[in-house]
């Protein structure tokens, strides 16, 4: 396996994993811009205006059959944020050429199919089509008001507005109602077409490839050749705009729920060199897996949760602490939780859960480069936060993390948002 980047105009780069691991071709294509609550639901419509149909394949069905006539290749696309960044995230998925008949030249084919959907859509009248924008407006509205649907995901996605008031972080990656009803064909299409002149773009091709023969057809697309000489194109690398508080926040919400949401928002005031892997490790040893202190504290042998679990945001440097508990429980659980804080930050874990601990990030990473579409990921974060790591060089400095490094990250967590859901 090899990676290799290449730039094709200022802010348009070219990202070649080689690998004969998978019998099928990846191609991807990120556009990346910084989150604002002005534009924030106009990007999170257009990749689903997008997909309806090209200046080419002008219907969805027109789309069907020409990726049926690929073998089968599959599209689809999507909205993430990450960090302070909102990404319009694009994917088609081919089978490799060398399971086709001679001179198919499937690869070609399907790069070029990508770069139409994404940078040439339908156009009538100087605008989107209206259909199209009508239909995934209501379709964007049902996502957005189904957000209270999974209890679970809400409460977490409230706990951070909560923290996050006021600042980038806080918004919904598919954006909101009331600007949603603002948006129509033609200032959708303007929106689009600021977009393409300022989001950073990167363009993914994973499989059984070789870069200067993907490196030719994209420099012959028409749709890449007409995007001009971009300026002033940046993305969000920053992770801290929290606001310090001395005192946790304390936020109460009631809905008809059967099952109280806990979610504990903590700061990791912690940036030492290679802080990301000894966090990474903190929190599995703290909330992540069957083996972790919360799940065996708070959920067996307390008996307070139904499920109890931390994940860990590199992107902002924070863990959250996620619990389903019955609502009686709560002042116990947070109690106990906190508890479980404060071992940490005393050293009151073990050798074997350090080891145990890293054999499960390991296992992950492995797991990660055996997955064609994770692997890509896991380039494209790189990419994001400006930086490479290679996954052999993330498992040497894994296994390089010592208990007081594991101890040092503890003692710099502080509680900065309870946020409970109750009935």
């Amino acid at each position: 396996m090899s990676y290799k980047i290449e730039e094709i105009k200022k802010s348009i780069k070219l990202h070649c994993i080689e690998t004969d691991k998978f019998k099928t071709n990846l191609i991807s294509v990120f556009l990346s811009v910084p989150l604002d609550k002005k534009n924030v639901t106009a990007n999170a419509l257009i990749p689903a205006v997008l997909r309806r149909g090209t200046n080419d394949l002008k219907t969805q069905e027109e789309i069907s059959i020409e990726l049926e006539n690929m073998y089968g290749a599959t599209f689809d696309c999507g909205i993430e944020k990450t960090g302070d960044n909102q990404i319009l995230k694009f994917y088609l998925e081919m089978v490799n050429d060398e399971f086709l008949p001679d001179n198919e030249q499937m690869l070609n084919k399907g790069i070029n199919l990508l770069l139409d959907l994404v940078f040439n859509p339908c156009i009538e009248n100087n605008s989107f089509k209206e259909e199209y924008v009508k239909t995934e407006k209501e379709n964007l509205k049902r996502i957005i008001e189904a957000k209270i649907d999974n209890k679970d995901r809400y409460a977490f996605e409230r706990c951070i507005e909560e923290m996050y008031k006021n600042t980038t972080y806080g918004l919904y990656k598919y954006g909101y109602i009331e600007e949603l009803e603002k948006i129509d064909s033609k200032n959708l299409y303007e929106r689009y077409k600021k977009l393409i002149e300022t989001a950073k773009i990167d363009i993914f091709v994973s499989g059984d490839i070789n870069k200067e023969e993907v490196l030719k057809v994209i420099k012959k697309n028409e749709n890449i050749n007409k995007i001009s000489e971009r300026t002033d194109i940046h993305v969000i690398n920053s992770t801290k705009e929290v606001e310090e508080i001395n005192e946790p926040r304390l936020v109460e919400e009631k809905m008809e729920v059967t099952q109280g949401k806990l979610v504990i928002g903590t700061d990791v005031n912690f940036n030492e060199e290679n802080y990301k892997y000894k966090i990474s490790l903190y929190n599995v040893i703290l909330g992540e897996g069957a083996t972790s202190k919360l799940f065996q504290n708070v959920r067996e042998r307390e008996s307070l949760a139904y499920t109890a679990r931390s994940n860990y945001i590199r992107q902002k440097n924070n863990i959250y602490i996620r619990c389903g508990i019955e609502i009686q429980n709560y002042e116990k659980a947070v109690s106990v939780i906190k508890e479980q804080l404060e071992d940490m930050k005393n050293g009151k874990f073990t050798e074997e859960e350090i080891e145990n601990a890293k054999k499960y990030v390991i296992a992950g990473l492995r797991t990660t480069r055996e997955e064609q579409d994770a692997e890509l990921s896991y380039y494209f974060g790189q990419e994001l936060s400006n930086e490479f790591t290679t996954f052999e060089e993330y498992e040497e400095q894994i296994k390089k993390v010592t208990k007081e490094d594991i101890q040092k990250v503890a003692q710099n967590i502080k509680i900065n948002t309870i946020y409970f859901l109750r009935n």
